[in-house]
């Protein structure tokens, strides 16, 4: 065997061992992988090592976080990358992709949650080339929906002609104001709606991705004060036939704005990192 292909494998074997997992955003999606990963461990040697936070003053409950769950606090974003992490799992806000991501991906994988702020062009070519360049891999949970496999299926050879999701969340969620019917709050393509509810819409880019893009992707969202789940309809045809999916998500118990799906679907996503046999792609 070549030495370079020993290394290969040495390394390989490291990280189906052990997986050093840097996390920024301690919110509700954080704090289930800390349970989870550290305390549970449901994924034998994945840890969350390292937590990135850029404010300096003083946070109790971070403190208390790292003393619970046995991670470093890194306050500079090059200290955290410097660090023992091999992977970054960013949970936290659209901003904080388009500040940080591009640093990130030179130097370790990224697992990004807030993939509305792929609807930016720039950066996801930015990340798409860097990613290339330095042999990285920017990956991209399917988070609170499904279907994406067939919508790339479908795409391969540009045959997918249309893909709506019309999106139904309780009221509380969407708008602050005292609704007794479901209202339409938004009605449009996917480009726009990630500009007027970015933490809402991160399901239609993802969809976008994976079809026909931010500017052909249509998208509804209703506040429904009917409803205590968060509701997804994804619609599509074309070449391949028709497409019609409807998943009923229970909202996070610690973020109603959040679905508990897609923080399952983080963890299977790095489950799957190492597999032998790998299930779509």
């Amino acid at each position: 065997m070549p030495n370079t292909d020993r290394i290969r494998t040495a390394k390989n074997k490291e990280r189906r061992d052990r997986l050093n997992i840097g996390l920024i955003g301690v919110g509700s999606i954080g704090t289930f992988l800390m349970e989870k990963l550290n305390s549970e461990n449901i994924l034998s040697g994945y840890k969350i090592t390292a937590v990135f936070d850029e404010r300096n003053k003083p946070n109790e409950r971070l403190e208390m976080l790292s003393q619970k769950y046995g991670f470093c606090v890194h306050h500079e974003l090059d200290d955290f990358l410097a660090s023992d992490v091999d992977i970054v799992v960013e949970c936290a806000n659209v901003e904080v992709v388009k500040k940080y991501a591009r640093q990130i991906i030179k130097q370790k994988d990224l697992f990004l949650i807030s993939v509305g702020a792929l609807a930016d062009p720039v950066l996801y070519e930015d990340l798409q080339s860097t990613a290339k360049r330095k042999h990285r891999k920017v990956y991209l949970p399917s988070g609170a929906i499904g279907g994406l496999d067939v919508l790339r299926a479908a795409h391969v050879l540009g045959g997918l002609e249309a893909v709506k999701l019309v999106t139904r969340k309780p009221a509380e969620t969407l708008t602050a104001d005292a609704i007794k019917e479901e209202t339409i709050v938004f009605d449009g393509p996917a480009k726009e709606a990630i500009k007027a509810y970015p933490k809402n819409a991160n399901i239609s880019i993802i969809i976008s991705i994976s079809g026909i893009g931010i500017d052909k992707t249509r998208v509804k969202i209703i506040a429904d004060p009917k409803v205590d789940k968060n509701i997804h309809q994804l619609e599509a045809h074309g070449d391949f036939g028709k497409l019609e999916l409807k998943l009923e998500n229970n909202p996070s118990p610690d973020n109603p704005k959040t679905s508990y799906l897609t923080a399952m679907s983080i963890l299977s996503s790095l489950k799957s990192l190492d597999s032998a046999i790998m299930i779509g792609s």
